[in-house]
């Protein structure tokens, strides 16, 4: 493996980087983004026992609200429950559109990396090619060993990036879709709150 990252040349280096660093973003992505944590199974059921225990004080809107990302959506529109259906609405997407950008969260730069690193392959090729026709120029055709390297530097540079360019694709399409149900799993959430506290729904889910 080290043979191979010598063999490359130079831009090895920030390949490597790309892929440590789009690496540790899936890594924290999918562990933050685990759907247990996100979405809690009858959290809106649970508010709606602890409300008519009579027990939805500020202390238990903070407690849902510091339990997940949905508990801080609901709890946004807990804290307007006397007022007005709209109110409450607004409230929880103003808070929404906050915590969907916290959990899209490095994805950008997942996106990034995932765009420059067959980039950086490709520049590795034009290099390598640059010193294949330069060592033409100066030896001929004659010694092989002499153009065996550059033609071996545009290969593995080419290699590297694909290969991390594929797999963080992958991942960063995956978590884009993951943000996206959960957004609407949250909506659906919300909505079904608003209904709930206003009389309009029963509480179980």
């Amino acid at each position: 493996m080290l043979e191979l990252v010598k063999s490359g040349g130079w831009l090895m280096l920030p390949i490597l980087a790309c892929s440590v660093v789009a690496l540790a973003i899936v890594i924290e992505r999918l562990w933050t983004l685990r759907p247990g944590y996100v979405i809690p199974k009858n959290l809106v059921a649970d508010i709606w026992q602890v409300h008519k225990q009579g027990q939805l004080n500020e202390r238990a809107i903070g407690i849902i609200r510091e339990g997940s990302p949905l508990g801080r959506v609901l709890a946004a529109g807990l804290v307007n429950f006397n007022n007005s259906r709209e109110v409450m609405k607004e409230s929880i997407e103003e808070v929404g559109r906050q915590v969907v950008h916290e959990m899209e969260r490095f994805l950008n730069t997942l996106g990034t990396i995932a765009a420059i690193s067959p980039l950086l392959g490709l520049l590795g090729t034009v290099i390598g090619m640059i010193k294949v026709f330069s060592a033409i120029t100066q030896a001929g055709v004659g010694n092989p060993a002499i153009l065996a390297g550059g033609i071996s530097e545009a290969l593995i540079t080419t290699a590297a990036g694909i290969s991390v360019a594929i797999p963080t694709l992958m991942f960063h399409r995956y978590l884009n879709g993951l943000v996206e149900r959960y957004a609407v799993q949250m909506e659906e959430e919300a909505l079904k709150m608003i209904e709930v506290m206003h009389g309009e729904r029963t509480g179980k889910q």
